[in-house]
Parts: C-alpha cells; sequence; structure tokens
C-alpha cells in the first residue's frame, strides 16, 4: 500500500519474495523505487497516480525493478483508497511477476504462426481433426482442392469432404478404431474418393497420424489428389496402345520390303531359266503329247514365276512410298511422353536420364507417334547397351542441325558399337544383341527417312554411342530448297 504521496505504507510478505526487499526497507521510502529508470525520468509514477485519482483504478502490463535491478513484466493494478467522506487515504497496488507466462504465451504465438506458415504452403492438403470428427483446422492446400473455406469447415464434421456411403459410415470407422484400435488407414494411408464443395468426386491419396495430448486424440490427414496423375497413366497405356501397333505395323512392313527385295532377283533367274528350258524343248525337236505337255508346263511356269515377281514388285513399291500424316507438334512433350515409357524400369537398373532440351527448339512437323517411335526403340537400346557399366547415364538433346533441321540425339555411356557392324547398322536383320531381329534400327531409319530427315551413329567422346536423327521444324521448308528457318515459331 502506499499513501497519498506515494510512499511505501504496507509490504506484505509476497512483496518481500517477489522484490527482494523486506518491509523494514522499503517501508517509509518512494514506491517510485519499484520503477525502471526511464521510467522514473519520464515521471510515470506520477503520472500513473494522477490517472488512479481520476479513474478510481488503473490496470497494466508494464516493467518493475527489483532490489538487484533486475527487471521483470508485471501485471500492476493500481486502486484509489477512499475515506467515508470520499477523501483519498491511499492506493493500493497488486503485482503479478507474469515474465514466465507471457514468454510461454509468445512461445505458443510463435508456434501458432509456425503451424499456420506451414498450413499455408504445405503442398499436399492437410486436414486436423478430432476423435468426434470434427475439424480443427484446414491448410490452404485443402481450400483450393475442395473448394471450401477454413473458417466454413472448421468445426463441422470432417464427412462433408466425402462422398456417400463414406459419409455416413465415416464416424463408426472413427469409433471402431478407438475401440478396437484396428488400423485400416491411420499410420498406413490408402487411395480413396473425395468430394468437392461443387459435388464432384475424385481420387486422393489419404495417410493420416495420430497424436494423443492430455487423454484428447487428434488425427491429422495428408491429402493428394491424383486426379492429373491417373489421367496420365491412362495416357501413358493409350500411347504405349498406340507404339505397340505402330511398330508391329513398320516391323511388318519393313520385312515385306527386305522380303521383296530378297524375292525379286530369284524369282526372276526362275522365270529365265524356264523361258530357256522352254527354248531348248523346241530346239531338241520334241514330239508327240509328252513333248507337247512339257512345253505347256514349262510355259506356265514362266508364267508364275513372273506373276509373283510382278507382285512382290507391288508389294515393294507400296511398302517404299512411306506416307506419313504429320502434324505440328511440341517436341518437347512429345519427348516426354516418349521417355517416360522408355525409362520404366530404367532406375531400378541404376540408369540416370539428362534432358538438354534447347529453347530454341520447340514444335516441329512430323506423325507423333511414329518419332516417339524412334525415341522410345532409341532409349530402351542405350538402356540395354549400359547394363553391366559403372556409368549408366542415357541423355536426350535437342538442336537446331546446320541444314535447318530439328536434330534429336541420345547419348549413351556403354561401351560403344563395333566399327565392323556400324556401316549396316540400320539394315534389316543387322543387330548387336543376341536375340534381336535385327528390325528396331531399320524401322526408325524408314521412319526418319519418310520424314524427310535422316539418322545416324557415331561414337561419343569417353566412350559410348549418340544416335542422332532429324525431322522438320514447324516452319522449316522442305530440306535443301535454301528456305530453312532455323528459329521454330512458338505456339
Amino acid at each position: 500500500m502506499l499513501d497519498p504521496d506515494g510512499v511505501v505504507s504496507s509490504w506484505n510478505v509476497g512483496a518481500e519474495l517477489l522484490t527482494g526487499w523486506t518491509a523494514d526497507e522499503i517501508v517509509g521510502q518512494s514506491g517510485e523505487q519499484l520503477y525502471p529508470a526511464v521510467d522514473r525520468d519520464a515521471r510515470k509514477p506520477e503520472a500513473d497516480l494522477a490517472r488512479v485519482v481520476a479513474n478510481g483504478h488503473s490496470r497494466e502490463e508494464t516493467w518493475r525493478v527489483r532490489r538487484d535491478g533486475s527487471e521483470f513484466l508485471a501485471d500492476v493494478t493500481i486502486s484509489a483508497l477512499l475515506a467515508d467522506d470520499g477523501s483519498l487515504r491511499g492506493y493500493g497496488v497488486v503485482l503479478y511477476d507474469i515474465t514466465n507466462r507471457k514468454a510461454a504465451e509468445s512461445a505458443l504465438e510463435r508456434n501458432e504462426l509456425h503451424l499456420r506458415s506451414i498450413l499455408a504452403t504445405v503442398p499436399d492438403a492437410m486436414i486436423v481433426i478430432d476423435e468426434r470428427g470434427t475439424i480443427l483446422s484446414f491448410s490452404a492446400a485443402a481450400e483450393r482442392l475442395f473448394g471450401w473455406s477454413e473458417a466454413e469447415v472448421v468445426g463441422k464434421n470432417v464427412s462433408i469432404l466425402m462422398p456417400s456411403p463414406d459419409r455416413i459410415r465415416h464416424d463408426d470407422y472413427v469409433g471402431r478404431y478407438i475401440s478396437t484400435g484396428e488400423r485400416r488407414i491411420i499410420g498406413i494411408g490408402r487411395i480413396v474418393v473425395g468430394e468437392r464443395r461443387d459435388g464432384t468426386d475424385f481420387p486422393m491419396e489419404l495417410s493420416v497420424g495420430e497424436a494423443s495430448s492430455e487423454g484428447h486424440r487428434i488425427f491429422t490427414g495428408f491429402i493428394r489428389d491424383l486426379t492429373e496423375q491417373q489421367r496420365s497413366e491412362l495416357r501413358l497405356k493409350e500411347l504405349q496402345s498406340e507404339l505397340i501397333h505402330v511398330s508391329r505395323l513398320s516391323a511388318m512392313g519393313t520385312m515385306a520390303s527386305t522380303l521383296a527385295h530378297e524375292l525379286n532377283q530369284p524369282l526372276t533367274a526362275i522365270a529365265n531359266y524356264m523361258e530357256a528350258g522352254r527354248d531348248l524343248l523346241a530346239a531338241a525337236g520334241v514330239e508327240g503329247e509328252m513333248g507337247e505337255m512339257l512345253r505347256e508346263a514349262v510355259e506356265e511356269s514362266a508364267k508364275e514365276a513372273l506373276r509373283a515377281g510382278n507382285i512382290v514388285r507391288r508389294l515393294r513399291d507400296f511398302v517404299s512410298r512411306g506416307d506419313v500424316e504429320k502434324h505440328i507438334e511440341d517436341l518437347n512433350r512429345l519427348i516426354d511422353e516418349a521417355s517416360r515409357l522408355a525409362l520404366v524400369g530404367a532406375k531400378e537398373r541404376g540408369v540416370r536420364a539428362f534432358f538438354d532440351l534447347s529453347p530454341e527448339v520447340t514444335h516441329v512437323l512430323v506423325d507423333r507417334v511414329q518419332i516417339q517411335q524412334v525415341l522410345l526403340n532409341l532409349i530402351r537400346n542405350a538402356i540395354d547397351a549400359m547394363t553391366g557399366g559403372e556409368v549408366r547415364d542415357v541423355t536426350v538433346r535437342t538442336s537446331v542441325d546446320p541444314r535447318g533441321m530439328i536434330r534429336v540425339s541420345v547419348v549413351d555411356t556403354g561401351p560403344g558399337i563395333d566399327p565392323q557392324v556400324l556401316p549396316k547398322l540400320f539394315e534389316a536383320f543387322t543387330s548387336t544383341k543376341e536375340r534381336g531381329m535385327g528390325l528396331g534400327l531399320s524401322i526408325c531409319r524408314t521412319i526418319v527417312e519418310a520424314h524427310g530427315g535422316r539418322i545416324w551413329a557415331e561414337p561419343r567422346t569417353g566412350g559410348g554411342t549418340v544416335f542422332h536423327f532429324t525431322v522438320m521444324g514447324a516452319s522449316t521448308e522442305e530440306p535443301g530448297d535454301g528456305k530453312a528457318d532455323n528459329s521454330p515459331r512458338r505456339r
């Protein structure tokens, strides 16, 4: 207690413990001793008492000083003590040391701000619920994913984010886990279906963690939207189906072309020999029924041989035309789709993939599926070539060819190609693999040449092989006409 002049008139044991001054030391002294020097210089003690006289009391959180000079944060209440006639008898002062409490509150606020920053920036949606299924927090990513704001869903049951019948059964799921401890999602995770605010369903991967505090359980769910992933997987399967179909057709065409080339010469020889045999029979003067039958048989055989030759020739002409339907395609996307398919299982084999895609090269004029087949073939060959090697890196590179075409290169760090095989590498039935048919690179050459480009291989500096092929840029004219544009259009 202070007298009307602000002098200490009463000092209890609590004040001694809090400040370090005993009653004998402080009673009769000015209460200003409890104020820091800066407040005394600013005449804050007089201002505080004047405010109490005007208002009857005052309460604030401010700094006070102990006997040893240390400061502490205090909750200070000063009340005016009045006589029956209303005159001022003094002041009652109540002090609480709130330093630790304020430090704890500040730490709690920092933790809450930290949690809020996590909720605002975590890429996956994050939802916290209690054991009754009530939503406690809802991250910014969850707001974007489900279409609800945090203010709209906090305090509501999490089942509003689920389609039927899960919406109806969710509370039973939580109750069964709490009573039995049987884990079906918690700590395991699985793919489920969620429902957005507009009522649309979407697939999502749900992982749930559990925490307990003072007998209360909370569950934190991390949610990843699988819509785009499933769409990409479906697109990849469709692409794989298209590539398999084109690959079979290309293999059949290459085999037919090769057979046509190989069979045409012996069929022509057979026809010539049969016609020569017919002339020999006539010169020998073989008469009678037997002679007539022999001449007729030889003539018919010669005709059939010639007819077979014509059939094979037409087949070869049909295959060699190589007509393709070209469209403007995004080259980077084309490479991405083909490489994703070609690199399936490559990581498990220790293969690292790199992409050096020129920003100057964006669009090409190609049959998308056929060029993806070429890339698929070359990347798979590169992976197979590096089996057993210490360094297994495959790089896909794009650039502008000196001739104005767009060049795509596939580089591997394998052992390289035998120089004796290199000249006939792109011929049908030539293979560097023990069980290869030798049609893959021949098909690649057929496709690339049908696009007006060329394909070749060369050794890589430091070991390995580089396969190059060229195609026409989206704004590149026919090669060799002097109108090549080295800057493909951007769409």
